[in-house]
Protein backbone atom coordinates (compact mmCIF):
# COMPACT_ATOMS: atom_id res chain seq x y z
CA UNK A 1 0.00 0.00 0.00
CA UNK A 2 2.82 2.32 0.85
CA UNK A 3 4.44 1.45 -2.52
CA UNK A 4 1.12 2.16 -4.38
CA UNK A 5 0.69 5.44 -2.62
CA UNK A 6 4.17 6.44 -3.48
CA UNK A 7 3.52 5.59 -7.18
CA UNK A 8 0.50 7.91 -7.27
CA UNK A 9 2.52 10.78 -5.88
CA UNK A 10 3.30 13.21 -8.79
CA UNK A 11 6.91 13.57 -9.70
CA UNK A 12 8.23 17.02 -10.30
CA UNK A 13 8.91 17.80 -14.01
CA UNK A 14 12.53 17.74 -14.92
CA UNK A 15 13.99 21.09 -15.90
CA UNK A 16 13.58 21.94 -19.67
CA UNK A 17 15.71 24.07 -21.95
CA UNK A 18 14.16 27.07 -23.80
CA UNK A 19 14.48 25.25 -27.16
CA UNK A 20 12.63 22.22 -25.80
CA UNK A 21 9.81 24.41 -24.48
CA UNK A 22 9.44 26.17 -27.85
CA UNK A 23 9.22 22.88 -29.75
CA UNK A 24 6.68 21.49 -27.28
CA UNK A 25 4.46 24.60 -27.66
CA UNK A 26 4.54 24.34 -31.49
CA UNK A 27 3.48 20.69 -31.43
CA UNK A 28 0.59 21.51 -29.08
CA UNK A 29 -0.54 24.28 -31.48
CA UNK A 30 -0.43 21.93 -34.45
CA UNK A 31 -2.62 19.43 -32.59
CA UNK A 32 -5.27 22.11 -32.06
CA UNK A 33 -5.58 22.88 -35.77
CA UNK A 34 -8.71 21.58 -37.55
CA UNK A 35 -8.40 18.11 -38.97
CA UNK A 36 -9.02 19.34 -42.53
CA UNK A 37 -6.10 21.75 -42.34
CA UNK A 38 -3.79 19.00 -41.00
CA UNK A 39 -4.86 16.71 -43.81
CA UNK A 40 -4.17 19.43 -46.35
CA UNK A 41 -0.77 20.04 -44.76
CA UNK A 42 0.12 16.34 -44.92
CA UNK A 43 -1.15 15.99 -48.48
CA UNK A 44 1.01 18.88 -49.66
CA UNK A 45 4.03 17.24 -48.13
CA UNK A 46 3.33 13.79 -49.54
CA UNK A 47 1.56 14.43 -52.86
CA UNK A 48 3.78 13.68 -55.88
CA UNK A 49 4.69 16.57 -58.11
CA UNK A 50 2.34 17.28 -61.05
CA UNK A 51 -0.78 15.81 -59.45
CA UNK A 52 -3.57 17.00 -57.18
CA UNK A 53 -4.02 15.51 -53.67
CA UNK A 54 -6.65 13.07 -54.92
CA UNK A 55 -4.53 12.00 -57.85
CA UNK A 56 -6.45 13.97 -60.51
CA UNK A 57 -4.25 15.56 -63.23
CA UNK A 58 -3.59 19.29 -62.98
CA UNK A 59 -5.30 21.42 -65.71
CA UNK A 60 -3.56 24.81 -66.03
CA UNK A 61 -5.99 26.09 -68.71
CA UNK A 62 -9.07 25.53 -66.59
CA UNK A 63 -7.34 27.18 -63.66
CA UNK A 64 -6.44 30.18 -65.83
CA UNK A 65 -9.97 30.46 -67.18
CA UNK A 66 -11.38 30.33 -63.69
CA UNK A 67 -9.03 33.06 -62.52
CA UNK A 68 -9.92 35.17 -65.58
CA UNK A 69 -13.64 34.80 -64.89
CA UNK A 70 -13.20 35.77 -61.26
CA UNK A 71 -11.10 38.76 -62.35
CA UNK A 72 -13.64 40.03 -64.88
CA UNK A 73 -16.56 39.68 -62.44
CA UNK A 74 -14.63 41.27 -59.62
CA UNK A 75 -13.42 44.15 -61.80
CA UNK A 76 -16.97 44.78 -63.02
CA UNK A 77 -18.31 44.79 -59.48
CA UNK A 78 -15.56 47.16 -58.47
CA UNK A 79 -16.51 49.58 -61.27
CA UNK A 80 -20.19 49.39 -60.39
CA UNK A 81 -19.72 49.82 -56.65
CA UNK A 82 -16.84 52.26 -56.25
CA UNK A 83 -15.86 53.26 -59.78
CA UNK A 84 -17.60 56.64 -60.01
CA UNK A 85 -16.24 60.06 -59.14
CA UNK A 86 -17.72 63.53 -58.79
CA UNK A 87 -16.12 66.27 -60.84
CA UNK A 88 -17.01 69.93 -61.46
CA UNK A 89 -17.36 70.80 -65.16
CA UNK A 90 -17.79 74.51 -65.64
CA UNK A 91 -20.85 75.60 -63.67
CA UNK A 92 -22.11 72.02 -63.35
CA UNK A 93 -21.48 69.30 -60.79
CA UNK A 94 -21.18 65.99 -62.61
CA UNK A 95 -20.66 62.33 -61.85
CA UNK A 96 -18.35 60.33 -64.12
CA UNK A 97 -18.04 56.57 -64.24
CA UNK A 98 -16.79 53.77 -66.48
CA UNK A 99 -19.25 50.96 -66.92
CA UNK A 100 -18.85 47.51 -68.54
CA UNK A 101 -20.39 47.54 -72.00
CA UNK A 102 -20.34 45.46 -75.15
CA UNK A 103 -20.62 48.46 -77.48
CA UNK A 104 -18.70 51.24 -75.73
CA UNK A 105 -19.64 54.86 -76.43
CA UNK A 106 -20.53 57.75 -74.17
CA UNK A 107 -23.82 58.50 -72.45
CA UNK A 108 -24.51 61.97 -71.05
CA UNK A 109 -27.44 62.19 -68.64
CA UNK A 110 -28.87 65.68 -68.29
CA UNK A 111 -31.57 65.19 -65.67
CA UNK A 112 -34.42 66.03 -65.86
CA UNK A 113 -34.13 66.86 -69.57
CA UNK A 114 -33.13 63.39 -70.75
CA UNK A 115 -29.89 62.00 -72.13
CA UNK A 116 -27.91 61.63 -75.33
CA UNK A 117 -25.64 58.87 -76.56
CA UNK A 118 -22.47 59.27 -78.62
CA UNK A 119 -20.59 56.58 -80.55
CA UNK A 120 -17.35 58.01 -79.24
CA UNK A 121 -15.32 54.78 -79.09
CA UNK A 122 -15.48 51.01 -79.36
CA UNK A 123 -14.29 49.23 -76.23
CA UNK A 124 -15.78 47.04 -73.48
CA UNK A 125 -16.20 50.19 -71.37
CA UNK A 126 -18.83 52.94 -71.62
CA UNK A 127 -18.26 56.44 -70.26
CA UNK A 128 -21.25 57.69 -68.25
CA UNK A 129 -21.46 61.39 -67.45
CA UNK A 130 -24.38 62.58 -65.34
CA UNK A 131 -25.12 66.26 -64.76
CA UNK A 132 -26.14 66.22 -61.10
CA UNK A 133 -26.92 69.85 -60.49
CA UNK A 134 -26.16 73.40 -61.48
CA UNK A 135 -23.93 75.07 -58.93
CA UNK A 136 -25.79 78.26 -57.92
CA UNK A 137 -22.65 80.29 -57.25
CA UNK A 138 -20.88 79.48 -60.52
CA UNK A 139 -24.11 79.77 -62.47
CA UNK A 140 -24.91 83.17 -61.02
CA UNK A 141 -21.41 84.34 -61.92
CA UNK A 142 -22.09 83.45 -65.56
CA UNK A 143 -25.46 85.20 -65.50
CA UNK A 144 -23.93 88.33 -63.98
CA UNK A 145 -20.98 88.27 -66.38
CA UNK A 146 -22.14 86.94 -69.77
CA UNK A 147 -18.74 87.69 -71.27
CA UNK A 148 -17.40 84.66 -69.37
CA UNK A 149 -19.27 82.38 -71.77
CA UNK A 150 -16.52 83.12 -74.29
CA UNK A 151 -13.96 81.36 -72.08
CA UNK A 152 -16.26 78.62 -70.88
CA UNK A 153 -15.17 76.19 -73.59
CA UNK A 154 -11.53 76.19 -72.48
CA UNK A 155 -12.59 75.95 -68.84
CA UNK A 156 -14.82 72.98 -69.54
CA UNK A 157 -12.08 71.32 -71.59
CA UNK A 158 -9.68 71.61 -68.65
CA UNK A 159 -12.29 70.32 -66.22
CA UNK A 160 -13.16 67.36 -68.43
CA UNK A 161 -9.48 66.49 -68.91
CA UNK A 162 -8.84 66.70 -65.19
CA UNK A 163 -11.94 64.64 -64.44
CA UNK A 164 -10.98 61.99 -67.01
CA UNK A 165 -7.55 61.56 -65.45
CA UNK A 166 -9.04 61.26 -61.99
CA UNK A 167 -11.63 58.81 -63.29
CA UNK A 168 -8.97 56.61 -64.86
CA UNK A 169 -6.94 56.44 -61.64
CA UNK A 170 -10.05 55.83 -59.55
CA UNK A 171 -11.20 53.12 -61.93
CA UNK A 172 -7.80 51.42 -61.70
CA UNK A 173 -8.16 51.27 -57.92
CA UNK A 174 -11.75 50.04 -58.26
CA UNK A 175 -11.02 47.16 -60.67
CA UNK A 176 -7.92 46.08 -58.74
CA UNK A 177 -9.75 46.15 -55.42
CA UNK A 178 -12.81 44.35 -56.75
CA UNK A 179 -10.83 41.61 -58.48
CA UNK A 180 -8.48 41.13 -55.53
CA UNK A 181 -11.31 40.95 -52.99
CA UNK A 182 -13.35 38.46 -55.01
CA UNK A 183 -10.33 36.26 -55.75
CA UNK A 184 -9.38 36.24 -52.07
CA UNK A 185 -12.92 35.20 -51.15
CA UNK A 186 -12.96 32.43 -53.78
CA UNK A 187 -9.41 31.03 -53.53
CA UNK A 188 -8.35 32.18 -50.02
CA UNK A 189 -4.80 32.50 -51.30
CA UNK A 190 -3.07 35.89 -51.28
CA UNK A 191 -0.96 34.98 -54.31
CA UNK A 192 -4.05 34.23 -56.42
CA UNK A 193 -5.74 37.42 -55.20
CA UNK A 194 -2.74 39.55 -56.18
CA UNK A 195 -2.64 37.85 -59.58
CA UNK A 196 -6.31 38.72 -60.11
CA UNK A 197 -5.67 42.35 -59.19
CA UNK A 198 -2.77 42.56 -61.64
CA UNK A 199 -4.83 40.95 -64.39
CA UNK A 200 -7.67 43.43 -63.76
CA UNK A 201 -5.28 46.35 -64.20
CA UNK A 202 -4.00 44.79 -67.41
CA UNK A 203 -7.54 44.44 -68.77
CA UNK A 204 -8.35 48.04 -67.85
CA UNK A 205 -5.20 49.26 -69.58
CA UNK A 206 -6.01 47.23 -72.70
CA UNK A 207 -9.59 48.58 -72.74
CA UNK A 208 -8.36 52.15 -72.33
CA UNK A 209 -5.91 51.61 -75.18
CA UNK A 210 -8.69 50.26 -77.41
CA UNK A 211 -10.89 53.24 -76.57
CA UNK A 212 -8.04 55.63 -77.37
CA UNK A 213 -7.31 53.87 -80.69
CA UNK A 214 -10.98 53.98 -81.76
CA UNK A 215 -11.77 57.44 -80.38
CA UNK A 216 -14.06 59.38 -82.73
CA UNK A 217 -14.02 63.12 -81.88
CA UNK A 218 -16.73 63.84 -84.47
CA UNK A 219 -19.22 61.46 -82.82
CA UNK A 220 -21.00 64.45 -81.31
CA UNK A 221 -22.09 65.37 -84.84
CA UNK A 222 -24.54 62.44 -84.76
CA UNK A 223 -25.94 62.30 -81.21
CA UNK A 224 -28.89 60.14 -80.25
CA UNK A 225 -31.33 61.96 -78.00
CA UNK A 226 -33.94 60.56 -75.65
CA UNK A 227 -36.30 62.00 -73.07
CA UNK A 228 -37.25 65.67 -73.25
CA UNK A 229 -34.09 66.38 -75.24
CA UNK A 230 -35.84 64.87 -78.26
CA UNK A 231 -37.72 68.14 -78.60
CA UNK A 232 -34.53 70.19 -78.74
CA UNK A 233 -31.89 68.92 -81.19
CA UNK A 234 -30.65 72.51 -81.18
CA UNK A 235 -28.95 71.74 -77.84
CA UNK A 236 -25.97 70.71 -79.97
CA UNK A 237 -26.50 73.26 -82.73
CA UNK A 238 -28.51 73.63 -85.91
CA UNK A 239 -27.90 71.87 -89.20
CA UNK A 240 -25.72 74.63 -90.62
CA UNK A 241 -23.56 75.38 -87.59
CA UNK A 242 -22.85 71.66 -87.08
CA UNK A 243 -20.37 71.68 -89.95
CA UNK A 244 -18.69 75.00 -89.26
CA UNK A 245 -18.50 74.94 -85.46
CA UNK A 246 -18.58 71.34 -84.26
CA UNK A 247 -15.22 69.89 -85.25
CA UNK A 248 -13.56 69.00 -81.96
CA UNK A 249 -15.10 66.75 -79.34
CA UNK A 250 -14.04 68.87 -76.36
CA UNK A 251 -15.52 71.99 -77.94
CA UNK A 252 -18.75 70.16 -78.59
CA UNK A 253 -19.00 69.02 -74.99
CA UNK A 254 -18.26 72.57 -73.87
CA UNK A 255 -21.00 73.93 -76.08
CA UNK A 256 -23.39 71.30 -74.76
CA UNK A 257 -22.63 72.29 -71.18
CA UNK A 258 -23.05 75.95 -72.11
CA UNK A 259 -26.46 75.37 -73.65
CA UNK A 260 -27.56 73.14 -70.78
CA UNK A 261 -26.49 75.86 -68.35
CA UNK A 262 -28.76 78.29 -70.17
CA UNK A 263 -31.58 75.73 -70.09
CA UNK A 264 -31.22 75.19 -66.36
CA UNK A 265 -31.14 78.92 -65.79
CA UNK A 266 -34.50 79.13 -67.60
CA UNK A 267 -36.09 76.88 -64.94
CA UNK A 268 -35.11 73.72 -66.81
CA UNK A 269 -37.51 74.33 -69.70
CA UNK A 270 -36.48 73.81 -73.31
CA UNK A 271 -36.70 76.82 -75.62
CA UNK A 272 -38.48 76.59 -78.95
CA UNK A 273 -36.40 75.02 -81.69
CA UNK A 274 -34.65 77.76 -83.69
CA UNK A 275 -33.59 76.35 -87.07
CA UNK A 276 -31.26 78.16 -89.41
CA UNK A 277 -33.47 80.59 -91.36
CA UNK A 278 -31.57 79.82 -94.57
CA UNK A 279 -32.28 76.09 -94.30
CA UNK A 280 -35.24 74.43 -96.02
CA UNK A 281 -36.86 71.85 -93.78
CA UNK A 282 -38.64 68.87 -95.35
CA UNK A 283 -40.65 66.39 -93.26
CA UNK A 284 -40.64 62.91 -94.81
CA UNK A 285 -43.51 60.62 -93.74
CA UNK A 286 -44.85 57.39 -95.23
CA UNK A 287 -47.15 54.40 -94.69
CA UNK A 288 -49.65 56.02 -92.32
CA UNK A 289 -52.10 53.12 -92.91
CA UNK A 290 -55.19 54.80 -91.46
CA UNK A 291 -53.64 55.60 -88.08
CA UNK A 292 -55.38 58.83 -86.95
CA UNK A 293 -52.65 59.51 -84.39
CA UNK A 294 -50.24 60.08 -87.28
CA UNK A 295 -51.92 63.38 -88.20
CA UNK A 296 -51.35 64.76 -84.70
CA UNK A 297 -47.73 63.61 -84.76
CA UNK A 298 -47.16 65.21 -88.17
CA UNK A 299 -48.78 68.49 -87.09
CA UNK A 300 -46.63 68.54 -83.95
CA UNK A 301 -43.43 67.96 -85.93
CA UNK A 302 -44.41 70.67 -88.42
CA UNK A 303 -44.82 73.21 -85.62
CA UNK A 304 -41.81 72.09 -83.62
CA UNK A 305 -39.35 72.01 -86.52
CA UNK A 306 -40.99 74.80 -88.56
CA UNK A 307 -41.35 72.53 -91.55
CA UNK A 308 -41.54 74.12 -95.03
CA UNK A 309 -42.99 71.15 -96.88
CA UNK A 310 -44.35 67.69 -95.99
CA UNK A 311 -43.57 64.79 -98.33
CA UNK A 312 -45.75 61.66 -98.00
CA UNK A 313 -44.53 58.67 -100.04
CA UNK A 314 -47.83 56.83 -99.94
CA UNK A 315 -49.83 54.03 -98.33
CA UNK A 316 -51.83 56.58 -96.39
CA UNK A 317 -54.81 54.23 -96.68
CA UNK A 318 -55.17 50.52 -96.04
CA UNK A 319 -57.79 49.33 -98.53
CA UNK A 320 -58.25 52.44 -100.68
CA UNK A 321 -62.05 52.34 -100.39
CA UNK A 322 -64.31 55.36 -100.73
CA UNK A 323 -65.39 54.96 -97.11
CA UNK A 324 -61.82 55.72 -96.05
CA UNK A 325 -61.52 58.98 -97.99
CA UNK A 326 -62.57 61.29 -95.15
CA UNK A 327 -59.55 60.03 -93.23
CA UNK A 328 -57.51 62.24 -95.60
CA UNK A 329 -59.25 65.51 -94.61
CA UNK A 330 -56.60 66.59 -92.02
CA UNK A 331 -53.95 66.65 -94.78
CA UNK A 332 -55.13 70.16 -95.72
CA UNK A 333 -54.58 71.58 -92.22
CA UNK A 334 -51.18 70.32 -91.09
CA UNK A 335 -49.50 73.72 -91.13
CA UNK A 336 -47.33 73.15 -94.23
CA UNK A 337 -47.84 72.24 -97.91
CA UNK A 338 -48.48 68.52 -98.35
CA UNK A 339 -46.97 66.61 -101.29
CA UNK A 340 -48.27 63.08 -101.85
CA UNK A 341 -47.63 60.11 -104.15
CA UNK A 342 -49.86 57.05 -104.40
CA UNK A 343 -48.83 53.82 -102.65
CA UNK A 344 -49.89 50.27 -103.36
CA UNK A 345 -52.65 50.56 -100.69
CA UNK A 346 -53.97 53.82 -102.16
CA UNK A 347 -56.53 53.51 -104.95
CA UNK A 348 -57.07 55.82 -107.90
CA UNK A 349 -60.17 56.97 -106.03
CA UNK A 350 -57.96 57.96 -103.10
CA UNK A 351 -55.78 59.98 -105.45
CA UNK A 352 -58.79 61.69 -107.04
CA UNK A 353 -60.16 62.63 -103.59
CA UNK A 354 -56.90 64.31 -102.63
CA UNK A 355 -56.35 66.09 -105.94
CA UNK A 356 -57.40 69.71 -105.75
CA UNK A 357 -57.66 69.92 -101.97
CA UNK A 358 -56.17 73.00 -100.33
CA UNK A 359 -52.45 72.88 -99.57
CA UNK A 360 -52.21 69.37 -101.10
CA UNK A 361 -50.21 68.50 -104.23
CA UNK A 362 -50.60 65.07 -105.80
CA UNK A 363 -47.73 63.90 -108.02
CA UNK A 364 -47.96 61.18 -110.67
CA UNK A 365 -46.48 60.34 -114.10
CA UNK A 366 -43.36 62.38 -113.33
CA UNK A 367 -45.25 65.61 -112.62
CA UNK A 368 -43.07 68.36 -111.15
CA UNK A 369 -44.01 70.91 -108.50
CA UNK A 370 -42.02 73.73 -106.93
CA UNK A 371 -42.67 74.31 -103.23
CA UNK A 372 -40.54 76.34 -100.80
CA UNK A 373 -37.99 76.69 -103.57
CA UNK A 374 -37.58 72.93 -103.97
CA UNK A 375 -38.43 71.18 -107.24
CA UNK A 376 -40.09 67.80 -106.54
CA UNK A 377 -41.19 65.15 -109.06
CA UNK A 378 -43.05 61.92 -108.36
CA UNK A 379 -44.81 58.89 -109.73
CA UNK A 380 -47.63 56.88 -108.18
CA UNK A 381 -47.37 53.17 -107.49
CA UNK A 382 -48.60 51.22 -110.55
CA UNK A 383 -50.07 48.42 -108.43
CA UNK A 384 -53.07 48.30 -106.10
CA UNK A 385 -52.48 45.19 -104.03
CA UNK A 386 -55.61 45.24 -101.79
CA UNK A 387 -57.51 44.22 -104.94
CA UNK A 388 -56.93 40.47 -104.72
CA UNK A 389 -58.58 39.90 -108.10
CA UNK A 390 -55.49 41.32 -109.78
CA UNK A 391 -52.20 39.48 -109.50
CA UNK A 392 -49.37 41.79 -108.43
CA UNK A 393 -46.98 42.47 -111.31
CA UNK A 394 -43.99 42.79 -108.99
CA UNK A 395 -40.81 44.76 -109.49
CA UNK A 396 -40.95 44.88 -113.33
CA UNK A 397 -44.05 47.08 -113.09
CA UNK A 398 -42.31 49.26 -110.49
CA UNK A 399 -39.26 49.72 -112.71
CA UNK A 400 -41.48 50.64 -115.64
CA UNK A 401 -43.13 53.36 -113.56
CA UNK A 402 -39.71 54.47 -112.40
CA UNK A 403 -38.64 54.70 -116.02
CA UNK A 404 -41.41 57.21 -116.68
CA UNK A 405 -40.20 59.21 -113.70
CA UNK A 406 -36.63 59.08 -115.03
CA UNK A 407 -37.78 60.34 -118.46
CA UNK A 408 -39.47 63.31 -116.79
CA UNK A 409 -36.32 64.08 -114.82
CA UNK A 410 -34.20 64.03 -117.99
CA UNK A 411 -36.61 66.40 -119.69
CA UNK A 412 -36.42 68.81 -116.76
CA UNK A 413 -32.64 68.69 -116.78
CA UNK A 414 -32.46 69.44 -120.51
CA UNK A 415 -34.82 72.37 -119.96
CA UNK A 416 -32.44 73.81 -117.34
CA UNK A 417 -34.82 73.14 -114.44
CA UNK A 418 -33.35 70.06 -112.73
CA UNK A 419 -35.39 68.31 -110.05
CA UNK A 420 -34.11 68.32 -106.45
CA UNK A 421 -36.17 65.43 -105.00
CA UNK A 422 -37.65 62.38 -106.75
CA UNK A 423 -40.56 60.53 -105.11
CA UNK A 424 -42.10 57.08 -105.40
CA UNK A 425 -43.70 54.74 -102.93
CA UNK A 426 -41.65 51.66 -103.80
CA UNK A 427 -37.85 51.96 -103.66
CA UNK A 428 -37.62 49.74 -106.75
CA UNK A 429 -39.33 52.48 -108.75
CA UNK A 430 -37.45 55.52 -107.49
CA UNK A 431 -34.12 53.74 -107.95
CA UNK A 432 -34.57 54.38 -111.69
CA UNK A 433 -33.94 58.07 -110.91
CA UNK A 434 -30.35 57.37 -109.90
CA UNK A 435 -28.06 60.12 -111.21
CA UNK A 436 -30.98 62.34 -112.27
CA UNK A 437 -31.73 63.91 -108.86
CA UNK A 438 -29.52 64.32 -105.79
CA UNK A 439 -32.18 62.94 -103.43
CA UNK A 440 -34.78 60.16 -103.82
CA UNK A 441 -37.45 59.38 -101.21
CA UNK A 442 -39.60 56.25 -100.82
CA UNK A 443 -41.43 54.12 -98.25
CA UNK A 444 -43.21 50.76 -98.49
CA UNK A 445 -40.87 48.51 -96.48
CA UNK A 446 -41.87 49.79 -92.97
CA UNK A 447 -38.29 50.38 -91.87
CA UNK A 448 -35.62 52.93 -92.62
CA UNK A 449 -33.03 52.50 -95.32
CA UNK A 450 -30.38 55.05 -96.26
CA UNK A 451 -27.82 54.47 -98.97
CA UNK A 452 -26.12 56.02 -101.98
CA UNK A 453 -26.98 54.59 -105.36
CA UNK A 454 -24.17 53.85 -107.85
CA UNK A 455 -24.60 57.15 -109.77
CA UNK A 456 -24.60 59.30 -106.63
CA UNK A 457 -28.28 59.74 -105.75
CA UNK A 458 -29.01 59.33 -102.07
CA UNK A 459 -31.97 56.99 -101.49
CA UNK A 460 -33.80 57.56 -98.20
CA UNK A 461 -36.58 55.08 -97.38
CA UNK A 462 -38.85 56.01 -94.48
CA UNK A 463 -40.55 53.57 -92.13
CA UNK A 464 -44.19 53.65 -91.09
CA UNK A 465 -45.31 57.00 -89.68
CA UNK A 466 -48.52 55.26 -88.67
CA UNK A 467 -46.72 52.57 -86.71
CA UNK A 468 -48.00 49.98 -89.18
CA UNK A 469 -51.61 51.11 -88.82
CA UNK A 470 -53.91 48.20 -87.97
CA UNK A 471 -50.85 45.96 -87.81
CA UNK A 472 -50.10 47.65 -84.48
CA UNK A 473 -52.83 45.55 -82.88
CA UNK A 474 -52.18 42.44 -84.97
CA UNK A 475 -48.47 41.98 -84.31
CA UNK A 476 -46.95 40.78 -81.05
CA UNK A 477 -44.62 43.79 -80.94
CA UNK A 478 -45.87 47.25 -81.96
CA UNK A 479 -44.08 48.93 -84.84
CA UNK A 480 -42.42 52.25 -83.99
CA UNK A 481 -43.67 55.52 -85.44
CA UNK A 482 -41.00 56.83 -87.81
CA UNK A 483 -40.47 60.16 -89.57
CA UNK A 484 -37.47 62.19 -90.71
CA UNK A 485 -36.68 65.90 -90.91
CA UNK A 486 -34.41 66.77 -93.85
CA UNK A 487 -32.38 69.98 -93.90
CA UNK A 488 -31.64 71.34 -97.38
CA UNK A 489 -29.38 74.22 -98.33
CA UNK A 490 -31.55 77.03 -99.68
CA UNK A 491 -29.11 77.85 -102.49
CA UNK A 492 -27.97 74.44 -103.72
CA UNK A 493 -30.95 72.40 -102.40
CA UNK A 494 -28.42 69.82 -101.22
CA UNK A 495 -29.00 67.73 -98.11
CA UNK A 496 -27.10 69.20 -95.15
CA UNK A 497 -28.31 66.91 -92.37
CA UNK A 498 -31.30 64.90 -91.26
CA UNK A 499 -32.96 64.03 -87.97
CA UNK A 500 -34.52 60.58 -87.60
CA UNK A 501 -37.53 60.80 -85.27
CA UNK A 502 -38.53 57.52 -83.61
CA UNK A 503 -41.54 57.23 -81.32
CA UNK A 504 -42.66 54.14 -79.43
CA UNK A 505 -45.48 52.18 -81.01
CA UNK A 506 -48.89 51.39 -79.52
CA UNK A 507 -48.72 51.47 -75.72
CA UNK A 508 -45.10 52.70 -75.66
CA UNK A 509 -43.76 56.12 -74.69
CA UNK A 510 -40.18 56.02 -75.99
CA UNK A 511 -39.01 59.01 -78.03
CA UNK A 512 -35.66 59.43 -79.75
CA UNK A 513 -34.10 61.80 -82.26
CA UNK A 514 -30.85 60.88 -84.02
CA UNK A 515 -28.98 63.49 -86.06
CA UNK A 516 -26.95 62.48 -89.11
CA UNK A 517 -24.76 64.27 -91.63
CA UNK A 518 -23.89 63.25 -95.20
CA UNK A 519 -20.28 62.30 -95.61
CA UNK A 520 -19.58 65.34 -97.80
CA UNK A 521 -20.80 67.68 -95.03
CA UNK A 522 -18.61 66.28 -92.30
CA UNK A 523 -15.45 68.19 -91.28
CA UNK A 524 -12.52 67.58 -93.60
CA UNK A 525 -14.63 66.06 -96.40
CA UNK A 526 -14.26 67.28 -99.99
CA UNK A 527 -17.47 68.81 -101.23
CA UNK A 528 -18.77 67.88 -104.65
CA UNK A 529 -19.71 70.56 -107.20
CA UNK A 530 -23.18 71.94 -106.61
CA UNK A 531 -24.35 71.04 -110.07
CA UNK A 532 -23.77 67.30 -109.87
CA UNK A 533 -24.72 64.55 -107.44
CA UNK A 534 -22.08 63.72 -104.83
CA UNK A 535 -19.76 60.80 -105.28
CA UNK A 536 -20.52 57.50 -103.62
CA UNK A 537 -20.40 57.87 -99.88
CA UNK A 538 -18.44 55.04 -98.24
CA UNK A 539 -19.93 55.92 -94.86
CA UNK A 540 -23.55 55.81 -96.00
CA UNK A 541 -25.70 53.46 -94.00
CA UNK A 542 -27.05 50.40 -95.79
CA UNK A 543 -30.52 49.03 -95.12
CA UNK A 544 -31.16 48.52 -91.39
CA UNK A 545 -27.46 48.97 -90.54
CA UNK A 546 -26.34 52.07 -88.65
CA UNK A 547 -22.82 52.69 -89.86
CA UNK A 548 -21.45 50.71 -92.78
CA UNK A 549 -21.50 51.04 -96.55
CA UNK A 550 -23.75 49.48 -99.16
CA UNK A 551 -23.52 49.40 -102.97
CA UNK A 552 -27.23 49.90 -103.49
CA UNK A 553 -30.75 49.00 -102.42
CA UNK A 554 -31.56 45.41 -101.55
CA UNK A 555 -33.38 43.12 -103.89
CA UNK A 556 -37.11 42.78 -103.28
CA UNK A 557 -39.45 39.98 -104.09
CA UNK A 558 -42.96 40.52 -105.52
CA UNK A 559 -44.40 39.57 -102.13
CA UNK A 560 -43.05 42.86 -100.76
CA UNK A 561 -45.75 44.71 -102.70
CA UNK A 562 -48.38 43.28 -100.37
CA UNK A 563 -47.30 45.62 -97.55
Amino acid sequence: MARAARSRTPHPDPPQSPLHRLLHTGLDGLRTLPAAVRRGHRSRRTAPAGSLPDGAPHRPWSSALGLSAVTVVGAGLGLLLIGGIRAPVGPMDTSMALRPSLTGGTRIDVAPLGDLELSSHHAPLRLDVAVDRLDPVRSQALVDHPERFAGLQSEVTRDVTRGARGLLLHSAVAVASGATALALAVYRRPRRALAAGGLALTLLTASAGTAYATWNPESVLEPKFSGLLTSAPSVVGNARSIVSEFNVYQKELARLVTNVTKLYDATSTLPAYQPDPTTIRVLHVSDVHLNPAAWRIIASLVKQYRINVIVDTGDTMDHGSAAENHFLDPASALGAPYVWVRGNHDSRGTQKYLTGRRHVTVLDHGKVTRIAGVRIAGVGDPQFTPDRSVVAAGDPAERTAGGRLADALRTQRLAGTPVDIALAHNPAAVTEADGLAPLALAGHVHHRENTLLPRGTRLMVEGSTGGGGLRAVQNKKPEPVLASVLYLDRTTKRLQAWDEVTLGGLGLSRAEVSRHLPHENQPGATRSPSGSPPAADPSARPPSTPSSGSPGPPARSPSDHRR
